[in-house]
């Protein structure tokens, strides 16, 4: 028996070795760096992570994962951004300059994309600003319909005083940067891809570079 054990034992690492190996870096093209460095004023910003020095480890996905969220339709729950237009969002322009944000009104604002179809989602990569600065109420979440009802998954979630309304989060909160934030959402599927954001450590707007949905087509 012992010994049936340990042979079982083997062929679930040797299994799982397999499935690491057939893992492979996803290709991601990040922006040149814009206003980088360390804004001033976050001592009284409580839950911040320290901003990291070294650059963020390739992001390990299944072969074919891609950004499929380029071209996708975007809505909000700011249905005339005061500034840029929503396709901006998915327009695949990660550019850190003035100008190639969309800037959503104050307060609790999310934008949601639509995949078209269910897809497996192994991570979502998203950019508010090209400024160092620090977003608050930040809840990542897909789901199966439009309206969030089916198979809603919550995968990052900042907002511990719970003032967007999804519960309260334990994530914590980060300074902006050119590599953005990138989520991992281990193979979902679902179609739809919903971003919450409550104001910044500059203003009460709300803002959004571009978001990436990094999966492919169901296997």
């Amino acid at each position: 028996m012992q010994l049936r054990i340990l042979h079982l034992a083997l062929g679930l690492a040797c299994l799982s070795s397999i499935a690491r190996a057939q893992l492979v870096p996803v290709p991601i093209e990040l922006p040149k760096p814009g206003y980088e460095g360390t804004p001033a004023n976050l001592t009284s910003i409580h839950n911040l992570e320290k901003p990291s020095v070294q650059k963020r480890a390739p992001f390990l996905a299944p072969a074919g994962v891609a950004n499929i969220a380029k071209g996708k339709k975007v809505t909000s729950t700011e249905t005339d951004p005061v500034v840029g237009d929503l396709t901006m969002i998915t327009d695949g322009d990660t550019a850190q300059v003035d100008g190639n944000d969309v800037e959503l009104g104050p307060g609790v604002q999310s934008v949601t994309i639509d995949l078209g179809s269910p897809h497996e989602i192994y991570g979502v990569l998203f950019w508010h600003h090209f400024q160092p600065r620090v977003y608050f109420c930040i809840v990542l979440q897909t789901a199966d319909d439009e309206g969030f009802t089916k198979n809603k998954q919550t995968w990052f979630n900042n907002d511990t005083g719970n003032k967007v309304g999804q519960g309260a989060g334990t994530n914590m909160l980060y300074v902006e940067s050119y590599e953005g934030k990138l989520v991992a959402t281990k193979g979902i599927k679902a179609r739809y891809v919903r971003l919450f954001s409550c104001g910044n450590s500059v203003n009460e707007l709300n803002h959004y570079i571009e978001v990436e949905v990094l999966g492919r087509p169901p296997q």
